[in-house]
């Protein structure tokens, strides 16, 4: 049985695993060599402090982490927050992985005050996110830093 839980900065080694070997494998469709070459080595890593800041998650089975991914509030603006960094083994993809950490968070979100949901989405994402109940805003560059962008698609929802 799947289940989720908060990450600690014990599951860094865990999701950057899942996210190098994940990642270029699902995005490579979608995105051009030119593109990924400069962006996995940025994106293909787990982020310490999002590990570490309490609505971050796996999702496990059988004490292997299928997925991971989470949210946090705007920093600005009251009732917002953002999904963050997910990602789901692309050996266990169609098995209600994503779904399930995607209803854990909109759950907890909500529980927090949070009726907007906002996400920076992969090309390779947006079907998987709309079948969540996210809708299209428009297209944007995610900056990576050192002049690196990586061409993504705004979306929001409300919870």
């Amino acid at each position: 049985m799947m289940q989720v839980r908060p990450t600690t900065k014990a599951d860094l080694a865990a999701v950057d695993a899942l996210l190098a070997r994940t990642y270029p494998k699902l995005l490579k469709a979608d995105y051009p060599p030119s593109v990924l070459v400069t962006a996995l080595p940025i994106i293909s890593r787990a982020q310490p402090d999002l590990l570490a800041c309490g609505t971050y998650y796996v999702v496990e089975e059988d004490n292997v982490v299928l997925g991971a991914g989470g949210w946090t509030p705007d920093r600005k603006e009251t009732g917002v927050g953002h999904i963050r960094h997910v990602v789901t083994d692309d050996r266990a993809l169609r098995r209600g992985v994503g779904r399930l950490l995607m209803l854990h968070c909109f759950a907890v979100a909500r529980a927090a005050g949070v009726v907007r949901m906002e996400c920076s989405a992969t090309r390779t994402a947006v079907p998987f996110y709309e079948a969540v109940g996210f809708r299209q805003v428009g297209l944007i560059d995610v900056p990576l830093g050192d002049g690196i962008v990586f061409p993504s698609v705004r979306m929001t929802q409300t919870l």
